[in-house]
Order: structure tokens, then C-alpha cells, then sequence
């Protein structure tokens, strides 16, 4: 295939008739040398190949997926509407519907010709931030009452350079005052700020076309589904060696955040996680090499900060970041210190705790594991090893220490757990089913493959509930779904993240495409996609959706559900779910740790709504003021409920302001405490479930 679509290109190179150009300005810099190449231009046409025969949708290239590509393009080189103009968004109109006719004969000089459009507009806007620092930080009037929108997504483009201008004065000046409640020094916060911008217009300098060419494609190849990406020479080495024993990481999987470069989440027994001090959605704005100065790394691309975080193993490195829970107008900020490592196995290892309850004058005891990853340890196993470790057989060992221990019941804690091995989660299922298909996948040509318990007998059959949040993802969303689909176990928590597509990398001329060409589906017939597994009795999420799981991503594949796996069964758990939410929601209306997580996203909400902020000081002191004394009185009243001494003061890096996983004993956190307890009220409902 490469080959046809190779000499093809090379006859378009020679001599395909570009569109007109945009009418050119004259930057002090300029972006001409910025070019399609031949190989670009072979590499596009194999991705439209790839495409058109290989995803899973098998979308067709006309002029709707034009007008995507188009509006992609546009939002991901200006998603807050503060670079291009009205004026250049009507001269770009004239390739609105020719996107499709564009990429299927390799022109791709109207996606260069945008692209330099916007460097030009990026280093203007850069240029005028830099010349209003110039006038001085301490000359900023901080006492007119003006507002700034922060929520620019849907603003009307600027009409002209006036109106830019405007916009980016408020900017600089909301930046400024941000830093000056946070506490920073006048002299301190314009060197800051200087120098950022400065750092900004230097790699805006060195803008290669490879960067213009990946921004490109992936406008295109994102608006199937986010998980379809082109991936540079470069960034592909980069997946290539990913955590390679000499470069190590802080395992983090990072994403793009308009300016920012944003936490989705971490990776069981990885550095960020054991530090106890990064969370999902948190904002990373600096980077420093061991004692080195922090490197201010707002506005640079996802790639250059990734390689900077990488580095030797053993090393350290300190990251400044905005925590999630801080309100949109707090950028107060903090420094972790993380020493890179690989994360060991033994480490994700499962792990055994046992909870003790005392419910309706009787005292339980329930076996908790917990399941921080689906491993395997290929190697080992290959190699014919008898004693490798895996998933499934320290779960069974881990079964077989708590039925000594004679507990009442089983609760697999999958909290945070982002998947990991297919074949583990089959195998996991099947210590809890009599036999019988596990999950399904579905191609692209329609074949559904299914994955099954071959084995008869069941492991463990006594009484199992499953404990999962937003951050369980793929293998755990399988097994999750597959433990309510055969009715086997209760599903506590959260919507599960919502990841059910299946990426292969395919290697192209210059780069790789990584493209997705199969679906999960429970054996219910339900995807996991977007949707995620849904609980039967649900938790307060301090996650929201919106943010983190798979329907936050743009172009989300759809949940859909194809033909069931096995016949529908009279569902032994919903004739109780009524009576189980209702002692649930008694038990819950005053414990400490459920009210404040329920007001913590009753506050969250209100500081997300707010679309613009105040930029003058005395308001927004007050603001600020108004906020964190809420906060206070939250955390105070939380902490007053459970018999603790009040605070004098919010702490930001304060580890006991984070309720529901407490690090004490397994009775202290109150999430897997709660769901104890359900299962116990399961257990009273249904006495046939007990172990005998």
C-alpha cells in the first residue's frame, strides 16, 4: 500500500495547483520557510489511506468532516479566541468545505498557510504583552473595577487589533494580580512574567514545519476519536521508548490544557502517586532538574515538557504545580519533589486488608483487596516460569489468606486502577463466574471476537462487592462490567472512566499513525466506551466528568452496545438495590466525610459556573477571602464531626484535607467503610449469599 501511495504523492509534489494564499502581513519575523516536504505530503496520503481503510468507524472524507477538521484546526491553535482576528478567520472561511478534496490530492499548503498565520498573530500578541511589562508592574491600576472573561471558548472572534489589544491588556494585568495575591514581590512577578514571555517569542522562533505539519494532521486525525493520533520521527521514538530503563518518568500521563500542560492521571505505584502530593487535573507550570532553577514552562508544547520530566533514573526533579482544588482565581501554587523511577511490580502488587464493622449489634469482618493495576510479568511467564507473578494468582492467594481469616464477604477495591493487562481481567472474572464469556471486541469489519472463561467452577462465590471511581479504566471497567453483568457482584463508587477503544500503531514514511480499530463491549452486549461502567449505588465523585474520563475528550467515540454474549438471567441484586440505596442514603445524610465531598462539589460547581473575574484587587481579595473561608468552614466542620481539632488556616499541601481515602486503618476511609457496610446490608437482605 505504501509504495502506490507513495508514487502517487510524489506525482502530486511535482505538480498539484495550490489555492490561493491568505493575503500576507509583514512580521518581524518571517514564517516562510515553513513548507510542506515531500515527505509530508506521502505521509498525509498514507493517513488518509489508513483512515478511510482501517479505523473502526470507517467515517467517510467529505465536506462535514471538512467543516471538523477545520474547527478542530482552529480550536487547537487558539482555543481561547485571543490570537486570530475576525478579519483572518474570513479570509480561512475559503477552505472551510476543502479540507477533504485538500488532504485526499496532499495539498497541505492551507494548512501551513493558517499555521504561519497564527505564529505571526502569536508573536504580535507576545511583542504587545512583553511592551506592556516594559511600562512597569507597579504602574498597573489595580482599583478600576473591570472584568476579564476567562471562558473564551464561544467568545466572538476580536473585530480588529484594538479589540485584541484590550483583551490582552486585561490578560497581562489579570496574570500579574493572580501572582500578587498569591504573595509574590512587584520585582519578583515582572521578571517572572518577562521572562516567560520572552522564553515564548524564543521557541516561537524556532518553529519547525514538522510542528506545523503534526498540528496539522492531528486536526484532521483527532476529529475521528481522540485516541487516533500521527505521532512526529521524534515524538514517535518518544511512545517507542516511552519508560525505557535509562530514561524514567514520574508516572504521569499528561495532556494539553489551552496554556497548561494538565495531570489525567497517575499511575498506580509511580512516583506521583506514592508522593501523595499530585492529583488528577492538577496543572504543572514549572519543571527544575534537581536544585536547578525552576523553568517556568507555561505555553510550551506537551512534548518539550514531557522531555523535560524524563530523565535518569535516580534523579530528581521538582515540579510547580496548580492544584485542581484551588478555585479558578487562586493560582497559588506548590513544589513537589519526585525521584524518577520505574515502577516495580511488586509494588502494583494486589494487597490484602481486612475491615472490621459493626453493623446491627454484630461485628464483621470483610477482606478488602486491593487491585492497583492488571499486571502480568510477560517475561516470567514466557520463560516457562512456574512462580510468575500475575493478576489473578495473588488474588487467588490473597482468597485463600482472608477465607482463613474467616471474613463475611469480599470487596475488590479498583479505585484509581487504570487497566492494564486483557488477558488478567479474563482471568480475574474467572475466579468469580461458574464459566462463560468475558468481554467482547469488535473490529472494524464488524467480527466480534469474545474472550472466555473456558475453565467450570467458581473460586470464590460468597458475598463481592466492587469498589471503582472515575480514574478505573479499561481492564478495570471489563471485569467491573462483567461482575454485574452475570449479577455476581455489587458495582460502589463512580462512573468508571469510559476508555473501550483498542489503538494499534501503524508505521508510516515519516512518522506513525497510532489508530484505533476496535471496540470493547461487555458480554452484555453494552460498550464500556464513553459511558463507562455505571454503579449501582453511586458515590460523590470529587472528579468531575467534565474534566477527567474519556467523555471529556473531544470526538469521543459514542456508547453503543451490539448483540449479548449470554442470555439474560433473573438479576438476584436488583430486587434489593431499592432497600440497599435507602439505608445507604441514611447512613450517609450525616457521616462527616460523605457531607463534606458532597459540599466540596456543591462549592466546585458554583467556582466552575463563574465565567469571568474581577481584576480589581479589592474585589478580588474579597473573593479569594470569601472562598477559602468556605473551604475552612467545610474542612473545620468535617473535621469537628470525627472528634479532630479545627483549623486556623486551609493548608494547600495539608494530606488530611483529603477525606475519603484516609491513610490510617481501612475503618477510616469512607468509601470502602460505606461499602462494607452495603454489602453487609446485602448479606442481611439475602442470608442465602452467606459463606458456608
Amino acid at each position: 500500500m505504501k509504495r502506490s501511495l507513495a508514487s502517487t504523492a510524489l506525482a502530486l509534489v511535482l505538480g498539484f495547483s495550490a489555492l490561493p494564499l491568505a493575503a500576507k502581513t509583514t512580521p518581524a519575523t518571517s514564517w516562510d520557510y515553513l513548507q510542506p516536504d515531500r515527505d509530508q505530503v506521502i505521509a498525509s496520503l498514507n493517513v488518509v489511506e489508513l483512515l478511510k481503510r482501517h479505523h473502526y468507524n470507517k467515517p467517510p472524507l467529505n465536506d462535514e468532516r471538512s467543516i471538523k477538521i477545520y474547527d478542530n484546526y482552529l480550536k487547537l491553535l487558539d482555543p481561547s479566541r485571543s490570537y486570530f482576528m475576525a478579519s483572518d478567520i474570513a479570509e480561512f472561511n475559503q477552505w472551510r468545505n476543502q479540507f477533504d478534496d485538500l488532504l485526499k490530492s496532499g495539498n497541505l499548503e492551507p494548512g501551513f498557510a493558517i499555521y504561519r498565520r497564527h505564529l505571526t498573530r502569536l508573536q504580535e500578541r507576545l511583542d504587545f504583552a512583553l511592551a506592556e511589562l516594559a511600562k512597569g508592574v507597579d504602574k498597573i491600576d489595580f482599583s478600576v473595577d473591570e472584568d476579564l472573561q476567562v471562558d473564551r471558548e464561544k467568545a466572538p472572534w476580536a473585530k480588529d487589533r484594538a479589540e485584541l489589544d484590550d483583551l490582552w491588556r486585561k490578560r497581562v494585568k489579570d496574570e500579574v494580580l493572580r501572582l500578587k495575591i498569591a504573595g509574590k514581590e512587584t520585582k519578583d512577578i515582572q521578571e517572572l512574567l518577562t521572562k516567560r514571555y520572552k522564553n515564548q517569542l524564543k521557541r516561537l522562533k524556532q518553529t519547525r514545519g514538522e510542528d506545523v505539519f503534526q498540528a496539522y494532521i492531528n486536526a484532521f486525525a483527532t476529529t475521528y476519536d481522540p485516541h487516533t493520533t500521527y505521532l512526529s520521527p521524534d515524538n514517535a521514538e518518544n511512545f517507542d521508548i516511552n519508560m525505557s530503563l535509562s530514561l524514567e518518568g514520574i508516572g504521569a500521563v499528561l495532556q494539553s490544557d489551552n496554556e497548561h500542560v494538565k495531570v489525567v492521571r497517575l499511575v498506580p505505584a509511580g512516583p506521583a502517586e506514592k508522593s501523595k502530593q499530585i492529583a488528577p487535573a492538577d496543572k504543572i507550570v514549572g519543571v527544575a532538574q534537581g536544585n536547578d532553577e525552576m523553568v517556568d514552562v507555561i505555553g510550551w508544547r506537551l512534548d518539550e515538557v514531557v522531555k523535560l520530566i524524563r530523565g535518569p533514573k535516580g534523579s530528581t526533579v521538582r515540579l510547580e504545580v496548580i492544584p485542581a482544588s484551588n478555585p479558578p482565581t487562586d493560582q497559588t501554587s506548590k513544589v513537589v519533589t519526585i525521584t524518577r523511577e520505574a515502577v516495580k511490580l511488586e509494588e502494583q502488587a494486589a494487597k490484602k486488608k481486612v475491615l472490621h464493622l459493626k453493623q446491627d449489634g454484630r461485628d464483621y469482618k470483610l477482606g478488602v483487596i486491593e487491585l492497583p493495576a492488571f499486571y502480568l510479568d510477560f517475561k516470567a511467564f514466557r520463560a516457562g516460569d512456574p512462580n510468575y507473578k500475575s493478576t489473578t494468582r495473588d488474588v487467588k492467594q490473597l482468597i485463600d489468606e482472608l477465607r482463613a481469616e474467616k471474613v463475611d464477604g469480599l470487596v475488590i477495591d479498583l479505585r484509581n486502577n487504570g487497566g492494564g493487562s486483557l488477558q488478567e481481567a479474563t482471568e480475574l472474572t474467572s475466579l468469580f463466574i461458574e464459566q462463560g464469556p468475558t468481554v467482547l471486541v469488535r473490529n472494524a469489519d464488524g467480527r466480534v471476537d469474545v474472550l472466555a472463561d473456558e475453565n467450570k467452577g467458581i473460586y470464590y462465590n460468597g458475598p463481592l462487592a466492587v469498589l471503582v471511581n472515575r480514574l478505573s479504566a479499561s481492564a478495570s471497567e471489563i471485569f467491573a462490567g462483567a461482575m454485574q453483568d452475570y449479577h455476581r457482584a455489587l458495582i460502589l463508587g463512580g462512573q468508571t472512566f469510559g476508555k473501550g477503544t483498542v489503538q494499534t500503531i501503524q508505521p508510516l514514511n515519516h512518522g506513525e499513525l497510532k489508530l484505533t480499530l476496535a471496540k470493547f463491549y461487555r458480554v452484555s452486549g453494552q460498550s464500556t466506551q464513553h459511558q463507562g461502567v455505571l454503579p449501582d449505588i453511586a458515590y460523590p465523585d470529587v472528579m468531575h466528568t467534565k474534566d477527567i474520563g474519556e467523555s471529556a475528550l473531544p470526538a469521543a467515540m459514542p456508547w453503543d452496545s451490539i448483540r449479548p454474549a449470554i442470555k439474560p438471567e433473573l438479576d438476584p441484586i436488583k430486587p434489593f438495590l431499592t432497600q440497599l440505596q435507602s439505608k445507604h442514603d441514611q447512613r450517609t445524610a450525616q457521616d462527616p466525610d460523605f457531607l463534606f465531598t458532597r459540599a466540596s462539589i456543591d462549592l466546585s460547581k458554583q467556582l466552575m459556573a463563574e465565567t469571568t473575574v474581577s481584576l480589581n484587587e479589592v474585589k478580588r481579595r474579597a473573593q479569594q477571602a470569601a472562598i477559602e473561608a468556605k473551604q475552612l468552614k467545610l474542612e473545620n466542620d468535617r473535621r469537628v464531626a470525627k472528634g479532630e481539632k479545627p483549623l486556623a488556616e486551609l493548608a494547600k499541601e495539608d494530606e488530611d484535607a483529603l477525606p475519603v481515602e484516609d491513610k490510617g486503618k481501612p475503618e477510616d476511609d469512607a468509601y470502602l467503610s460505606e461499602s462494607g457496610h452495603i454489602l453487609i446490608d446485602y448479606l442481611s437482605l439475602n442470608p442465602s449469599l452467606a459463606i458456608h
